[in-house]
């Protein structure tokens, strides 16, 4: 792989893939390790995924920014260990709520609320993932976070099957909203699927099928990192481009916000402008 390339590509992860399948794909292919993923996707789900390359990989936190949209399918009458129908059988029950029921009861799950991660998630305790300790049976709780809904709409309700549009913010698990939906109408409900349709500006049916991907056609489809973030460019000297670089504050008279510090057509940094003082936020040369 030529060093130069870094760029996102924005993939359309398929059903039974983990996440790092595809980084692992890609890796394969342009012959470098590289490369990483901006947001997991369960392997039951599908949908958007960014894939990360070169130095695009440290635009995480940036990225993390951006909405997310989901669609997602409940079924209520049953709990699973995982929250969602791969998961083992834990309750069941008879109580199924009604389509006006649920409509009720929607609104107090938008915007900023506090949520309980799934135990069969990627978050971390004490150094290990939840659902490691999870398949090891061992016992763990998880403190509730707050994350931030920004839309929830009900697309369809029939035979105990729930269809919703979601568009939140980051950490988000669409999991544990079907299940405090349900637990708050005294119910039960498990995920049968999921699909992320958009991340930020990128939606699904401009993303990529990863197995038409290969060594001669894949630099075609790399976004470059001015594209994906569409901050301005800032072009400046190479005296004040060497101080941003060494993590040295300097003076710009700019509107406030951040920029794509490029010099010599090379995009090197994530800079932004505070008080007409630049600062570097993130090395990209």
């Amino acid at each position: 792989m030529n060093k130069a390339i870094k760029g996102i590509l924005p993939i359309n992860k398929p059903t039974g893939w983990t996440s790092f399948d595809v980084v692992n794909k890609i890796k394969h292919i342009l012959k470098t390790s590289k490369v990483g993923h901006l947001g997991t996707l369960d392997p039951m789900a599908e949908g958007v995924l960014l894939i990360t390359i070169g130095k695009a990989t440290k635009l995480f936190d940036l990225m993390q920014e951006k909405q997310k949209s989901y669609h997602a399918k409940f079924k209520f009458g049953m709990a699973t260990d995982t929250l969602d129908i791969t998961g083992k059988v834990v309750e069941n029950t008879s109580k199924i709520p009604t389509k006006e029921e649920i409509l009720a009861i929607l609104p107090d799950f938008m915007g900023k609320i506090m949520q309980i991660p799934p135990k069969y998630s990627a978050k971390s305790i004490n150094g290990k993932r939840a659902y490691e300790l999870a398949r090891q049976e061992k016992g763990f709780e998880l403190r509730a976070k707050e994350v931030e809904i920004y839309n929830i709409n009900l697309l369809s309700y029939d035979n105990c099957l729930l269809e919703l549009e979601i568009c939140c913010g980051s950490g988000t698990y669409i999991r544990s909203i079907g299940r405090d939906i349900a637990k708050k109408l005294n119910s039960l409900a498990v995920m049968t699927e999921l699909v992320r349709t958009q991340v930020g500006n990128f939606e699904l049916a401009s993303c990529l099928d990863v197995k038409t991907l290969t060594e001669e056609n894949i630099s075609d489809y790399i976004i470059p990192i001015k594209e994906v973030l569409a901050y301005p460019e800032l072009n400046l000297n190479e005296v004040f481009t060497q101080r941003l670089l060494n993590g040295q504050s300097v003076p710009l008279t700019k509107k406030e916000g951040r920029y794509i510090l490029v010099y010599e057509k090379n995009e090197l940094a994530i800079i932004e402008i505070k008080q007409n003082i630049a600062k570097m936020s993130i090395f990209l040369g």
